[in-house]
């Protein structure tokens, strides 16, 4: 099992990463050149300084328009209306219960009081089973979203594009800028639904398609690469929105392209949209208290689906079947209780109070999926190991499986490391926030939040060398780190990178820049991106598989 023990020292401070050859993480100043054979892979990519002070963060979302405009009396039914539309049935209680008219109306006034003291009863007993759907929409977006500091980054969702070297950054503003390695253009995309930005994703084998996940609905933009305007009409996007579905904290588009996955924390149904016919199929199920976060498995075969509370699912995107994990309260172990000594105590959570609540419920924080769909590495709220879940591909009769196996391995160890280094201590270790396989397949990124509570420790990128085949293997490589104080905030691979991966990771400076590993490959696995799913109903019965860890 891999652990940070076995991980060289941290950088050096002053100095930054600037690239990985021969399997050795290379350090120095950023303005040192990359090796002059390879000068020519990286030309075009731009390195970006976005600082938060040239970016005005929008003001929160009022309910309604109605402080839009000077106050004048309405008739009570046209009142009632717009409470329904702006805040359901609790908006139309409350206004019917506040009504000023007093003839023939207290009756009614009375009951709407009654019955919004029930409303408020139960939603009160919901939120203790859920304490996420007590949160406001940006606090739910901040608690999901992949972003290390969404609320506070400048940088709050990066998508690369899956074929070229072109990829969209959402900013604190709710603008979204696309970059292309072959075009001085930069378009950027505003539009009055785009706000609070949770998730970018482009569609694949598409040209310029690009889903956005706001608080009200999906926007899908459709841009021209041939244009030359850098602020396409918002009559380019695509809106989807469905009752109950909001906020949008992550998309997953199907490698195919036909289907898109949407996910919100309030909504237990995950939405396929065929985005043709502006159409969508709700994949229900009980329990869990919505869906938190999607990754479609890069053979199309799977999707992971994540919850605000202690399970998870993996739907089988042919037959639309799904097996589900439960997770374990107590130590924050996945599956059966049993002794594991040489598993380290839960660190403790930072101190917002939503994150104490959830990491009360060991939500699975965020998974990603080997390149040939056989494997899924995930990690646990409050837990500070990866674990890993293997994957059988079914035919015949067997078909329509999600063919999960019934153990999880504990594949590494991040508990917090003191390293001795010139320069003084320095701690590192934590829960993964974050997480992201490369193409190959031979080199992980995960994102490690410092520990509060205990004094010099940070947030890093810890880089994995990894096998799938014939055995699994999770080698340490080394730790990233950028310019002075930058934390990091999201990583993403480039999807086609010719001499290895390249890695970006977005900083909380505001800079985006991208390191290289150069390598050749041994073994680059075909996933068949023209298998489409069908959509389905899914069906009656769901798989429960109790999950335990081993060695």
């Amino acid at each position: 099992m891999c652990s940070l023990g076995l991980f060289p020292p941290p950088p050096p401070p002053g100095s930054a990463t600037l690239y990985e050859l021969n399997n050795v993480l290379v350090c120095g100043r950023l303005c040192e050149p990359l090796p002059l054979a390879f000068q020519s892979q990286l030309a075009g990519l731009p390195t970006l300084s976005l600082p938060k002070d040239g970016l005005k963060a929008p003001g929160r979302l009022e309910h309604g328009t109605r402080p839009a405009f000077i106050h004048h009396r309405e008739a009570l039914w046209k009142r009632c209306i717009n409470a329904w539309r702006d805040a359901g049935l609790c908006g139309l209680l409350k206004e019917i219960a506040s009504a000023e008219e007093e003839e023939g109306l207290q009756w009614l006034k009375t009951g709407s009081s009654s019955a919004l003291a029930v409303c408020h009863w139960l939603s009160s007993l919901h939120g203790s089973l859920f304490p996420h759907l007590s949160l406001t929409s940006e606090d739910m977006i901040a608690a999901f979203s992949q972003a290390v500091d969404w609320a506070g980054c400048t940088v709050r969702a990066f998508a690369w594009h899956p074929h070229t070297s072109k990829f969209a950054v959402a900013l604190l503003d709710d603008s979204i800028r696309v970059y292309n390695s072959s075009s001085a253009t930069i378009p950027s995309l505003k539009h009055r639904l785009q706000r609070n930005v949770a998730a970018v994703a482009w569609k694949p084998l598409c040209a310029s398609i690009l889903a956005v996940a706001c608080q009200s609905c999906v926007l899908v933009w459709h841009l021209d690469p041939t244009s030359l305007s850098t602020r396409p009409s918002s009559g380019c996007a695509q809106v989807l929105s469905y009752p109950g579905h909001s906020p949008v904290t992550s998309l997953a588009w199907a490698p195919s392209g036909e289907l898109l996955l949407s996910a919100s924390p309030v909504d237990t149904a995950m939405l396929v949209w065929d985005v043709s016919t502006e159409n969508c199929v709700q994949l229900q199920w009980f329990g869990g208290g919505g869906v938190t976060f999607l990754a479609w498995s890069p053979d199309g075969s799977k999707v992971l689906a994540a919850t605000p509370s202690a399970v998870f699912r993996v739907w089988e995107a042919q037959m639309w079947t799904c097996e589900r994990w439960p997770t374990i309260k107590g130590r924050c172990q996945v599956g059966r209780c049993h002794q594991r000594a040489f598993h380290p105590p839960c660190e403790p959570p930072p101190p917002q109070p939503w994150r104490r609540a959830l990491t009360s419920l060991c939500a699975l924080q965020t998974g990603c999926w080997s390149p040939d769909g056989s494997r899924l590495l995930f990690t646990v709220l409050g837990e500070s190991v990866i674990y890993s879940l293997s994957f059988s591909e079914y035919r015949g009769e067997m078909q329509g499986q999600v063919g999960g196996s019934k153990t999880a391995s504990i594949v590494a160890d991040l508990s917090e490391t003191t390293f001795e280094t010139l320069y003084g201590e320095e701690r590192i270790g934590g829960e993964v926030h974050s997480m992201v396989w490369d193409p190959t397949g031979e080199r992980l990124a995960a994102i490690i939040r410092g520990n509060p509570d205990s004094p010099g420790s940070q947030t890093v990128v810890a880089v994995f060398r990894t096998r799938n085949s014939p055995v699994f293997e999770l080698l340490p490589c080394g730790f990233l780190r950028g310019e002075q104080d930058a934390q990091p905030q999201l990583i993403a691979f480039h999807p086609c990178f010719q001499k290895g991966a390249l890695l970006t990771v977005c900083w909380s400076t505001g800079k985006i820049s991208h390191v290289p590993f150069f390598f050749v490959s041994a073994h680059v696995p075909c996933a068949s991106p023209s298998r489409s799913p069908v959509v389905a109903m899914p069906s009656g019965s769901v798989r429960e598989q109790p999950l335990f860890s081993e060695l």
